[in-house]
């Protein structure tokens, strides 16, 4: 059995550390192709500079990459055993197949925990370590403070928070505008369809024309109450000397669960809801464990479909990945408005796909 177990082994971590190497590494050029170039070209950054700026983009991507390499991997390792006849060899000398599945499921398992610790600590502060190089390089993208999914504080009296940044067209989709009014006092809102910045020329100030939405106002009355008021057009001034301090101030891709906990905490004692927050925080950990749930999916699907052709099986591997994120992505984007709990949204991918390869696993190993 040590020799069988051995040899599987063997069949895995060839493609896996292939397809690993390979996916990483066109996505972090493909996705950053033209930054790279504009580094080089246009602003004379040296070669040393460049590597740099890959090896911080790595762990971030990497975060993505293994769980498909898993998937791919054992599809190739298995089909061909399975292509070759090899499984029913093991088979019939009485071998049961879940003794031959369980140490890939015990790899594809401390890969989810490996990972979930990879992406809270490395993986974090490297791509927090890539924005502040690029900082340091003097690269700076004036709406980079503006980032989509991000809670901003950066102004006096005001926290906003954007669910979409065009940022060619200058323009923000779904706005949400918070004025804390301190202690035991309800927070005032204003929310809009879209939104685009007007320059005021001399002034270290910009205007945010809001359109579309609705404003908190108080009640003339009483101050500590607010009412309603929709409006087509909400013109507000902003101070961006206090924005340009902290551009390199974390974003909530760039902490640890724990400064993500601390976050969400000081969020909602400001009667703010933290729902985008404790989206990233089951992010982290719904991802890394994506690597158990292909593991598995994948160890019946390979021996159940038999197919020696490697683009069979990249075939069912890439048919999986475009079912299983977009509705991940999906499911991510109503978590983060706060239309379903983070908690259910961000694992129900992971519960599918599970229950279907535990399924296949059990009537595959059963019968």
């Amino acid at each position: 059995m040590k020799i069988l177990r051995n040899y599987i082994l063997r069949e895995f971590t060839g493609p896996l550390l292939l397809c690993l190497g390979v996916l990483t590494f066109l996505m972090v050029l493909i996705g950053n192709l033209k930054r790279i170039a504009e580094l080089v070209i246009n602003k004379g950054v040296d070669l040393f500079s460049v590597i740099q700026i890959f090896i911080y983009l790595t762990p971030y991507i990497v975060t993505y990459t293994l769980p498909i390499s898993i998937l791919v991997a054992i599809l190739l390792a298995l089909g061909r055993l399975s292509g070759d006849n090899e499984v029913i060899a093991i088979r019939s000398s009485g071998i049961n197949l879940f003794r031959l599945i369980l140490p890939l499921l015990i790899i594809g398992l401390a890969c989810s925990l490996g990972l979930a610790s990879f992406n809270d600590r490395a993986a974090s502060y490297a791509h927090f370590a890539y924005r502040k190089t690029l900082q340091e390089m003097g690269v700076k993208n004036p709406t980079a403070a503006f980032e989509e999914g991000v809670f901003i504080d950066s102004f006096k009296k005001y926290i906003l928070f954007i669910y979409d940044v065009d940022q060619k067209k200058n323009r923000l989709n779904n706005i949400r505008i918070y004025e804390p009014q301190g202690e035991d006092k309800p927070t005032r809102t204003i929310v809009a369809k879209s939104g685009e910045f007007i320059t005021i020329p001399g002034k270290n100030a910009i205007k945010l024309k809001l359109i579309d939405g609705s404003s908190d106002e108080p009640d003339p009355e009483n101050p500590t109450n607010f009412y309603k008021l929709n409006f087509r057009t909400y013109f507000m001034d902003l101070d961006i000397a206090q924005m340009q301090d902290k551009v390199v101030d974390k974003k909530y891709k760039e902490m640890t669960i724990q400064e993500l906990k601390k976050e969400a905490i000081k969020l909602k004692s400001e009667g703010i809801s933290p729902a985008p927050i404790i989206t990233k925080i089951h992010e982290k950990l719904a991802l890394a464990f994506s690597c158990f749930v292909f593991m598995l999916l994948g160890s019946s699907l390979g021996i159940i479909t038999r197919r020696r052709e490697k683009s069979i099986n990249i075939g069912i591997a890439v048919l999986i990945i475009v079912c299983y994120y977009p509705m991940y992505i999906g499911l991510a984007a109503l978590a983060m408005e706060g239309h379903l709990p983070a908690g259910f949204a961000l694992w129900l991918p992971n519960m599918i796909f599970g229950a279907v390869g535990g399924y296949l696993t059990y009537k595959l190993c059963a019968s």
